[in-house]
């Protein structure tokens, strides 16, 4: 059986800060880490990989990673993220030695 959850007020008490405050953070909206954008852009995109921006474009300009352009505005599909990774792991050879 699940426990009710606290109220704000109890639990902003627990952790010794102004209720407010809590509120205020819990409110804020946070795209960054955005799991339903279905289009990144160039720094988000590296981010999720974990790589810098300048090697995402390389990829890009290969044709490694798929891209559009909406306007002036460079978008990586979530999904080109996923493909291109796993297209890396296949192609990975995991038995060579270094």
């Amino acid at each position: 059986m699940s426990q009710p959850a606290l109220p704000i007020s109890q639990i902003a008490q627990l952790l010794d800060v102004p209720e407010d405050a809590l509120r205020t953070l819990m409110s804020e909206r946070r795209t960054a880490g955005d799991t339903t954008l279905v289009a990144l852009t160039v720094a988000e995109a590296a981010r999720r990989i974990g790589i810098g921006r300048t090697k995402l474009y390389e990829y890009v300009t290969s044709g490694e990673i798929r891209s559009v352009k909406i306007g002036s505005l460079r978008r990586i599909p979530a999904e080109a993220i996923e493909e291109f990774l796993a297209c890396r792991y296949r192609t990975t050879d995991f038995g060579a030695a270094a």
